[in-house]
């Protein structure tokens, strides 16, 4: 496999798992309006596992540019690194309606 292919098939394996996450934190921002804490922290839970593993291959990413090996910006790459952004601001948001919903409970 040439590097290219290695580098998008980085890029697609980061947008699959912090899609996934995002997903398990709108769940939980769901959950947590219907006032089901626990199920919704679960979710949070299982969203974080899927958020650190896409955040792990964007960090080898980040030292092997660090480490001198450049890599090319390409539209995967950009939309892997905005998924990965989308993914943390729903972690942040889903936080915040837990709260909420304890507050209220």
């Amino acid at each position: 496999m040439d590097d290219m292919n290695k580098i998008e098939m980085a890029c697609f394996e980061i947008i699959a798992n912090v899609g996934s996450a995002r997903s398990c934190f709108i769940e939980a921002i769901d959950l947590a309006g219907e006032g089901k804490i626990e199920e919704a922290e679960a979710r949070v839970a299982e969203g974080e596992q899927f958020f650190l593993t896409g955040h792990a291959k964007h960090g080898e990413m980040i030292a092997q540019e660090a480490g001198g090996d450049h890599i090319d910006p390409s539209i995967i790459l950009i939309h892997a690194e905005d998924q990965l952004m989308s993914a943390e601001t729903f972690k942040i948001l889903a936080g915040k309606f837990i709260d909420l919903a304890k507050k209220n409970a």
